[in-house]
C-alpha cells in the first residue's frame, strides 16, 4: 500500500508545479536582472516547481533599443547565463530566461533553457514583430531563419533552434516546448506544430507592453492556444522597471491548462511575483487520446523536432494542492455559471423531448410521479415541452403510484406538483398488483413474512413501470422516462421491466447533484407559479429515498446514499472516471483534497448550509471501492439497453451510443486493486 508521503504528492499523481516569475527589471543592467532572476528561482524551487517561465529578454530589459547592439550589455547577459547554470546545480525547475544572444553574425532573441547546472537548449523568437511600437527585426533575426542547429554561451555549448523538445525521462507526460511572445499573436504559433510532435507544456516569454483592453486578447490568446493543442500554457510578461520611455507594462502572468485559467497574476504590481499552479499532465494526455482529431493533425504536420532529455527528479512527499477541485463538477460554484447552465441544461432536455413527440407525433405523455427528485425534473421539463409545443399541459397524463412503503409526505407532494402544474392526474395504486405477483411466484411475503428483498422491492418498480406502458398504449401517449445519470453509473434502477426503461429519458445524462439545483432553479424563476415552486422547494429538502421498504407511513423509511453512498462523492467519481479515465487512486486525490476540509473552498451557491459536508479518506476510499465495483462490475448491462434521451451535461452521457461504450461482462479487478494498492485506509 502506498504511503501516506507517496499518497499525496501531486507528481506521483501524474501533476507538475509549473511557476512564472515576474522579477523588478532593471534597464540594461543584466547583472541587477540576475540578482532578480535568482531570487525568483530559488523560491521556484522552494515551492517545488519543475518549471520557471521568465519575461522575454529578463537579463538585458525588452525595451532598451539600441542598446540590444552594444557588445558590453551583450557580454553581461551571456555571464549572467553562466552564473544562473551555476547556481541552478541543485534546484529543482527547469528555468527559462529570455536574453539577446549573438549566433553566427546575427542577434537573436532567444529563451535560454537550463536545468540542475547544464543548459539544455537555446530556443530563439520565430515571429519579430515590426509594425507600430514595434521594430524588432531593426536589431533581431528570426529562429527561422537560423542556420546553425548548436550555440555556445560563455563556453556552454546546446542545442540551438525553434525545433527542440525537452522531455523529462522520469516523467514522461512533462514534456516542454518554448515560444516567444510575438509567437503566439500570429496563424499558426510555433507551439501547435511542437503539441502535435508531443510537447504537452508551453512556455511563453513575453514582454508585451500594456494597453486598454490588451489582457483580455492575451487570455483569449492563452486559453485558445492551450485549448486547441490539449496544453498546458504558460505565459510571463515583462512588468514594474521595464523602460518606460514610450511603453507601459503590467506584468501579466497566466497559467492555463486546455482553456482553463488556473492562476493569474496581479497586473501593475510594483513588488516582484511568483505565480505558481499544478498542472495535470496524465488528463492533458487523456485528451489528446480521446480527441482523434488531434492526432490526425499531428500525422499531416510535416515539423520535424529534437528531443531533449533530462531528468527532472522531482521533489517528494506532499506539497500541498495549487489547483481547484471542484467537489461538485457538474454542478458549477459561481452564481452566473450556474445560472447560465441551468439554463442551457433544462432547454437541452426540453428540446429533445420537443424534438421527439414532434418526429413520432405524439401529442400526449405518460409519466410516473413520486414525489421525489427525478420524476419532478422529469415532470417540469414536459410542463415546458408542452408550452412550446401549443399543447395544453393536460396532454401530460400523470399518476402517482402509491405501493407498500409509499409515504404521505412524498404522495402529497406528487398530488400538489401535478395540481400546481394543471396536468391531467390521477392515482393508480400498484398494492394489489404487486401482492398477487408476490403470491403467484410463491415469496414468503404473500404468507404474511416480511421480508424485505429485492424481489420485493424490484416487484414494485415493475408494477409501476408496466402500468405506465400499458396507459401509453391506452391513451396513445409516450412513457417519459425519469432515471438520472447517477443511477445508471451506480446501477441503482431495476432492468428491463422496472425503471430502468421508457419509450425517452430528459433525465438519463442529468447527474443527481445537478437536478436538484435545476429544480431549484426552476422554482427560483416561478415560470409555473408560486404553488409549483413552494411544492419544488418541498420536494428538495425531502430524502432521497426508493420508497420500496415499508416505514413508518408518514416519511420515507430507506435513505439511497445508506446504500450506494453519498451522491455528492459518487458523482465526483463518476465524472473522473468516466471523462478522463484517472485511475482510482487519483481520483482518492482529488477527492480527499476537495472534500477534507468544508470550510476551504467553494460550494455551490444556495446549498445549505447544513448539506455542505467533508469526508475522510476512509469514506471516500470506502465508497469509491462501492462505486468500482458498480460501474464497472455489475451495472453496465444496464447501461447498454437505455432509452434514448439527449446529451446535457459536457461530463459526458453513459448512453452506448454516446460517451460509454463497454462489455457487460468486464470485470472491476484491476480498478479495485489499484486502489487497494496505492490509496492508504486513513491519512
Amino acid at each position: 500500500m502506498a504511503s501516506k508521503d507517496e499518497f499525496l504528492n501531486i507528481y506521483h499523481h501524474g501533476m507538475a508545479r509549473v511557476a512564472t516569475a515576474t522579477p523588478s527589471v532593471t534597464v540594461a543592467d543584466p547583472d541587477a536582472n540576475l540578482a532578480a532572476t535568482l531570487e525568483m528561482a530559488e523560491a521556484a524551487h522552494d515551492e517545488g516547481a519543475a518549471l520557471l517561465v521568465c519575461p522575454e529578454l529578463g537579463l538585458s530589459g525588452y525595451a532598451i533599443d539600441d542598446l540590444l547592439l552594444q557588445d558590453a550589455m551583450l557580454d553581461r547577459a551571456e555571464a549572467a547565463v553562466v552564473a544562473l547554470i551555476e547556481a541552478s546545480a541543485n534546484w529543482t525547475p527547469v528555468l527559462l530566461v529570455g536574453l539577446p544572444l549573438r549566433v553566427m553574425g546575427r542577434l537573436y532573441n532567444v529563451a535560454a533553457v537550463i536545468h540542475r547546472g547544464a543548459l539544455l537548449g537555446i530556443v530563439p523568437k520565430t515571429f519579430l514583430p515590426n509594425y507600430r511600437e514595434f521594430y524588432e527585426r531593426r536589431h533581431f533575426a528570426s529562429g527561422a531563419d537560423a542556420r546553425v542547429d548548436h550555440a555556445v554561451i560563455a563556453g556552454h555549448e546546446a542545442p540551438f533552434g525553434t525545433d527542440l523538445i525537452f522531455q523529462a525521462q522520469d516523467m514522461p507526460d512533462f514534456s516542454l516546448a518554448v515560444e516567444i511572445c510575438e509567437d503566439v499573436w500570429v496563424p499558426t504559433p510555433p507551439s501547435s506544430a511542437a503539441a502535435m510532435a508531443g510537447a504537452a507544456v508551453i512556455a511563453n516569454l513575453s514582454a508585451s507592453n500594456v494597453t486598454v483592453g490588451k489582457s483580455d486578447f492575451r487570455h483569449a490568446l492563452c486559453r485558445v492556444q492551450s485549448a486547441r493543442c490539449f496544453a498546458a500554457y504558460i505565459y510571463s510578461a515583462a512588468g514594474h522597471g521595464e523602460s518606460t520611455t514610450d511603453l507601459a507594462w503590467d506584468g501579466h502572468a497566466m497559467i492555463y491548462e486546455n482553456g482553463a485559467l488556473l492562476a493569474e497574476s496581479e497586473r501593475f504590481a510594483v513588488k516582484p511575483q511568483l505565480l505558481t499552479a499544478d498542472v495535470d499532465l496524465e488528463v492533458l494526455r487523456q485528451d489528446r487520446i480521446r480527441h482523434g482529431s488531434f492526432n490526425d493533425c499531428a500525422a499531416l504536420e510535416n515539423s520535424e523536432f529534437r528531443r531533449i532529455p533530462f531528468t527532472l527528479n522531482a521533489p517528494k512527499g506532499d506539497l500541498g494542492l495549487q489547483r481547484e477541485v471542484d467537489r461538485f463538477p457538474y454542478v458549477p460554484n459561481n452564481d452566473a455559471k450556474l445560472d447560465e447552465l441551468c439554463f442551457e441544461a433544462y432547454n437541452i432536455q426540453v428540446a429533445g423531448l420537443v424534438q421527439r413527440l414532434e418526429a413520432s407525433r405524439i401529442e400526449k405523455i405518460v409519466i410516473g410521479v413520486s414525489g421525489g427528485l427525478d420524476s419532478t425534473q422529469a415532470l417540469l421539463v414536459a410542463a415546458q415541452a408542452m408550452d412550446r409545443l401549443g399543447h395544453p399541459r393536460t396532454n401530460i397524463l400523470a399518476y402517482t403510484m402509491p405501493g407498500f412503503a409509499t409515504s404521505s409526505s412524498t404522495k402529497s407532494a406528487a398530488h400538489d406538483l401535478m395540481a400546481a402544474l394543471g396536468v391531467t392526474a390521477d392515482e393508480i395504486s400498484i398494492d394489489a398488483v404487486s401482492r398477487q405477483t408476490l403470491e403467484d411466484i410463491g415469496h414468503p411475503y404473500a404468507e404474511g413474512v416480511n421480508d424485505y428483498d429485492v424481489t420485493f422491492e424490484n416487484v414494485q418498480a415493475g408494477a409501476r413501470t408496466a402500468t405506465l406502458f400499458r396507459l401509453a398504449n391506452h391513451q396513445g401517449a409516450l412513457v417519459l422516462g425519469t432515471g438520472d445519470l447517477s443511477e445508471l453509473a451506480l446501477g441503482w434502477c431495476t432492468y428491463g421491466v422496472g425503471d430502468h426503461m421508457s419509450h425517452y429519458n430528459v433525465n438519463g445524462s442529468v447527474s443527481k447533484t445537478l437536478i436538484q439545483h435545476l429544480i431549484r432553479w426552476v422554482a427560483a424563476s416561478h415560470r409555473f407559479g408560486e404553488d409549483a415552486s413552494e411544492v419544488c422547494l418541498r420536494i428538495l429538502a425531502t430524502e432521497i429515498s426508493p420508497e420500496l421498504v415499508p416505514g413508518d407511513g408518514e416519511t420515507p423509511s430507506q435513505k439511497t446514499e445508506d446504500v450506494v453512498g453519498p451522491y455528492e462523492l459518487q458523482d465526483f467519481n463518476l465524472f473522473h472516471i468516466s471523462r478522463f479515465g484517472l485511475k482510482p487512486s487519483k481520483v482518492a486525490f482529488l477527492s480527499w483534497h476537495a472534500w477534507n476540509d468544508k470550510s476551504e473552498g467553494a460550494f455551490p451557491p444556495h446549498l445549505a448550509i447544513e448539506k455542505q459536508n467533508e469526508y475522510d479518506l476512509a469514506t471516500i476510499r470506502k465508497w469509491l471501492h462501492s462505486f468500482l465495483w458498480r460501474f464497472f462490475q455489475t451495472s453496465q448491462f444496464k447501461r447498454s439497453a437505455v432509452p434514448n434521451g439527449p446529451k446535457v451535461a459536457s461530463g459526458g452521457s453513459l448512453s452506448p451510443r454516446g460517451d460509454w461504450r463497454a462489455p457487460s461482462d468486464s470485470s472491476s479487478a484491476a480498478w479495485i486493486k489499484e486502489l487497494e494498492e496505492n490509496v492508504p485506509e486513513k491519512l
